[in-house]
């Protein structure tokens, strides 16, 4: 392959590497937000704060779909190299349900729980994102 080739390459896969860490990013702010309304709802704050965090977490799930096309033009441009993660944040249908219906602390810290995860999740993602884009910056 030539230089300028290779070249044209590592750019394409930096570049989808940054549409990536767009979307990542995104759902680890509506992920914490998510957190904050959920802690708010465990110490009461009814069923608009329960509301506004399931909101939360749509809005991280939207961004983690549009993450997960993202890495996989990402995974497609790196071709061979090792360090695709695929990132899924799933939110029980029944808790979803549960907290609303069941409003009450167990139910809320279940949520919460899963909210924990998937942020550590995406945030997992954007570490190794970064790391692969700075290796291909470095080529």
């Amino acid at each position: 392959m030539d230089k300028i080739r290779r070249q044209k390459e590592i750019n394409e896969a930096v570049a989808a590497a940054d549409a990536a860490l767009v979307c990542l990013r995104q759902a680890d702010d509506d992920l914490g937000s998510a957190n904050s309304w959920g802690l708010f709802d465990l110490l009461g704050g009814g069923f608009i704060a329960t509301a506004v965090k399931h909101g939360k977490i749509d809005d991280a799930n939207e961004d983690l779909e549009q993450a997960r096309r993202a890495l996989q033009v990402f995974a497609r441009e790196l071709g061979d190299v090792d360090g695709f993660l695929d990132v899924s944040v799933d939110v029980d249908g029944f808790l979803h349900f549960a907290d609303y219906f069941f409003d009450g602390l167990v139910a809320d810290w279940l949520v919460q729980s899963k909210i924990g995860e998937a942020r550590g999740q995406v945030r997992r993602a954007i570490r190794q994102v970064e790391d692969i884009r700075g290796s291909l910056l470095d080529a």
